[in-house]
């Protein structure tokens, strides 16, 4: 099993839970983070005084696939959140050593 976390921009949530629920990828969390990679955020004028935005509003998105799936999960995922821009965003891969369903104790891939 792996946990997929990515990093995206706000407006394409919609378009990446589409695209995940098109290929049957339904249990996900949703998480409303700030930061900044190299885009470095930008400046804004606020009454008057000038001030640098450094923590840009971004989303994650985390979810456990079977290992089998990963690359067509990876490709949707992608596909959907990329604009082309700066600003992206990042996804990062991690082994899952175990999954537990706690309502039955279902483990393994029955308990994704």
């Amino acid at each position: 099993m792996k946990k997929i976390e990515a990093i995206i921009q706000p407006f394409k949530l919609e378009e990446v839970k589409e695209a995940l629920k098109s290929i049957g990828i339904d249990g996900m969390t949703i998480t409303e983070v700030r930061g900044h990679g190299r885009q470095k955020g930008h400046k804004e004028v606020y009454r008057g005084q000038e001030y640098t935005v450094d923590l840009l509003p971004k989303v994650k998105v985390e979810m456990v696939v079977n290992s089998a799936r990963l690359e067509e999960v990876l490709k949707a995922l992608t596909t959907a959140a990329r604009t082309g821009k700066i600003g992206d965003g990042k996804v990062f891969v991690y082994d899952v050593a175990e999954a537990i369903r706690i309502r039955n104790d279902d483990r393994g891939e029955a308990a994704l």
